[in-house]
Formats: structure tokens, C-alpha cells, sequence
């Protein structure tokens, strides 16, 4: 085993951020005992893609792991199939075993951006949960009460409002409480979302003769609309796996306001240099961090291409590296070589479908050789053309 790092240094960059410890004391008793901690991090996937409101997590993991610390990455796949109520005001849709495992494995592919995968432990909730029988599940249950599962304010919120609550939710905290049972963690970590999870965990522990695990929670990374928390459905997100062009043109969207937060939370950039950088010039400050977070994901090589084509794309011409779509000529021949402007949209992926790019069009968000397009029942002509969604999604259409 690695010399354990316990300097007071790599302690307070571990907790970098964190909102609260439970508890402080005895978390910094352990850190600095020189003994190799389990540190757990649980994710259900209900979704396959990871943006920087998960690295916020993901980073001081590795912070933990660089002092030498063991970190178990547990991937939800049988709490997965019943899906975190937090946060949320009706049930999730469940999804299938096959499905959380395959998302399961875009996770990893992604996590190992961050964590170094071959030190860290990888293990998958079902290996434990799945093999509990009804006797099992009844016990578990009896060792926590309804009325401090109804405290979650999700749950009391719901209730309130006579939104429907499934018992099967209800269990999700004692599931994902059992996982720190399961692999006797040390320190789990998380959003602020889930701290009632988290403190379940250390209630179970106790019940179950272990010495309760120490919980660490981390603030939730506003998108940026400036208002909700990073995530993928609400198309507020910078993804961790999306081209280095995109990850900077979003990183520039970054309101005045929290891009402190940013600096913080997502890199390692100390706070005061952050702080001196955006009380000189904003605008160069947000290209620093633009320019740190296509380094941190892509390479020191990415980021001179992807600044140039934010460049280009700001001053409102026409990048030249772009997607290229090929479209067989020969489909639309009895057509008169005409294409519906709604179908190309569809076609190039720049909207899921005709309603969705119609949507856009009556928006103007869509342009053709730069020329905003204002039709969307327009018949265009199948020749060689650039379309384009927004200001930074551009697509060379040629017809072959």
C-alpha cells in the first residue's frame, strides 16, 4: 500500500467546497490516522452522460484518492431500476437491470477522465441487494421508522400536495443506506440532495455493529441558465464528453454571477487568482476558465482550435471544421430534387423531429448559409449548403 498523504494541506484541498461534515471532527481524526479509508460514492444511471455538475463530486474523490484513500464507486444498478425520489415531485419511471448496466458502463468510461479506474473499486449494487429475500427486505425496513422517512422534504412535500408516493420509494433510502453496510464504507460523499440518503446510511451502520461512516456533502453546480442545478434534461449542462469547440462556447455562456462558483468547484485554479482574474476582466476570465476546462478534458492541444472557432462562431461567420452529413441525391429524384427544410433538419440530427425542427424554425434558431430561415414548409433545392442550430452547432450537408 501507497504512504498515506494526512499533511493538513491535502486535507483542506480534499474538503475544498464541501457545505457540511458529519462529522467534522471525527472525519479529520480519520484522515490524518495514516490508515487507508474506504471512500464511497454512489450514482444511479439513470442517464449515461456525466457534466461538470458530477465532477464537482468526482474531483475531491480524486483529491482523496491522490492522498491514498480507497475510493468503491458503487453503480446503482438495482436502486437504479427503482429510481432516487430526490428532489422530485412524482414518481421516477423505473428502468430495467439491463438498462442501468449499460448506462453503467458509459459512466465509468466517462469517470476515468477523473478517478484513476485501475486504483479505484468498481462494484455494482446487485451483487448485494438483489440477492436479499422478502425476510431480508422486512428487516431492513424495520430498522428505520415512516415518520423520519417522511421528513424528506420531497416526500412531505408530495404528500401535502396529495401527489401520489409508491411504496417502493420509500425504500430507496434503506437501499442505498444498505450499500455502505454492504462494503463497511468509511466516508460516503455526495450532492446536498442527498444528504437524508446519506445520514440513512449512518443510522444502518450503527444498527448493523459498524462504526457509522462519515458523510461529506458538496453543493449542487447551478446550470447555466443561472438558476437550476446542472442537468442534462433542463439543456443547461457542460458534458464532460462533449468536442472541446462546444465545452468552450458553453463555458463562455457562464453567467458573471457564478463563475466564481465555477472556478471553484470544477477546477483546480486557486480562489484568489479566480477572484483577481474576474475583477480585472470578465471577459478574459471567462476565457481562462474556458480555456482550463477544454485542457482539463480534451488537452493542452484542444484549446487553441477550440478558441479559434469560438472566434469565428461569435463573429458570425462560418467555421471550416464542421460535421459533415452525406445525403444520397438519388432518394429525392422523384421528388424533383426538392427537400422539405423540416426533413433536413431531422435528418442532420440538429432536432429529434419534424415538430421539434419546426419549433426551432418559428424561433429563427436554424440558418442556412448563415441566411436565417424563416419557413419551415420551405422546399430547398438538394445542392451542397451548411445548416446550422444556434451559434454553435454547424452542419456541412452535401448531396452525393
Amino acid at each position: 500500500m501507497d504512504i498515506m498523504d494526512t499533511s493538513a494541506e491535502s486535507v483542506r484541498f480534499a474538503l475544498r467546497g464541501a457545505v457540511q461534515i458529519f462529522s467534522e471532527e471525527s472525519l479529520q481524526q480519520r484522515l490524518t490516522s495514516g490508515k487507508q479509508l474506504k471512500i464511497k460514492l454512489g450514482a444511479d444511471p439513470s442517464r449515461p452522460d456525466l457534466h461538470l455538475g458530477h465532477t464537482v463530486i468526482l474531483r475531491r474523490l480524486k483529491a482523496l484518492q491522490n492522498m491514498g484513500h480507497e475510493i468503491i464507486f458503487i453503480i446503482g444498478d438495482f436502486t437504479g431500476m427503482i429510481g432516487d425520489p430526490s428532489g422530485k415531485s412524482k414518481t421516477r419511471p423505473k428502468l430495467t437491470l439491463e438498462q442501468t448496466r449499460e448506462n453503467g458502463e458509459s459512466y465509468m468510461q466517462q469517470v476515468a477522465k477523473i478517478l484513476d479506474t485501475q486504483k479505484a473499486k468498481i462494484v455494482y449494487n446487485s451483487e448485494w441487494l438483489n440477492k436479499m429475500n422478502f425476510a431480508d427486505v422486512i428487516n431492513l425496513a424495520s430498522k428505520y421508522t415512516l415518520a423520519r422517512t417522511l421528513e424528506r422534504d420531497d416526500f412531505t412535500n408530495r404528500f401535502r400536495e396529495n401527489q401520489p408516493i409508491s411504496l417502493h420509494e420509500l425504500l430507496y433510502p434503506l437501499a442505498q443506506g444498505y450499500d455502505s453496510v454492504a462494503i463497511q464504507a468509511d466516508v460516503e460523499v455526495g450532492g446536498t440532495d442527498q444528504t437524508f440518503n446519506l445520514l440513512v446510511g449512518r443510522e444502518l451502520q450503527r444498527d448493523y455493529g459498524q462504526t457509522p461512516q462519515e458523510v461529506i456533502t458538496f453543493p449542487l453546480l447551478v446550470g447555466l441558465d443561472g438558476k437550476e442545478k446542472m442537468s442534462k434534461s433542463l439543456d443547461n449542462y457542460i458534458g464532460i464528453a462533449e468536442p472541446p469547440a462546444v465545452m468552450y462556447e458553453k463555458a463562455m455562456k457562464i453567467p458573471d454571477t457564478i463563475l466564481l462558483d465555477y472556478f471553484i468547484l470544477t477546477t483546480d485554479i486557486p480562489e484568489e487568482e479566480a477572484k483577481t482574474a474576474m475583477q480585472q476582466d470578465i471577459i478574459a476570465a471567462h476565457k481562462i476558465y474556458a480555456a482550463e476546462i477544454v485542457k482539463m478534458y480534451h488537452g493542452e492541444p484542444a484549446v487553441a482550435a477550440a478558441m479559434e472557432r469560438y472566434k469565428t462562431v461569435a463573429s458570425g461567420a462560418i467555421p471550416q471544421n464542421m460535421q459533415v452529413v452525406e445525403i444520397p441525391l438519388a432518394d429525392y429524384a422523384e421528388k424533383g430534387n426538392k427537400i422539405g427544410l423540416l426533413d433536413l433538419i431531422r435528418i442532420t440530427g440538429l432536432a429529434p423531429s419534424n415538430a421539434e425542427a419546426r419549433r426551432l424554425v418559428q424561433g429563427k434558431g436554424i440558418k442556412i448559409n448563415n441566411e436565417t430561415a424563416t419557413d419551415f414548409q420551405a422546399q430547398l433545392d438538394c445542392q451542397n449548403l451548411v445548416l446550422s442550430k444556434g451559434k454553435n452547432k454547424f452542419v456541412q450537408v452535401n448531396f452525393t
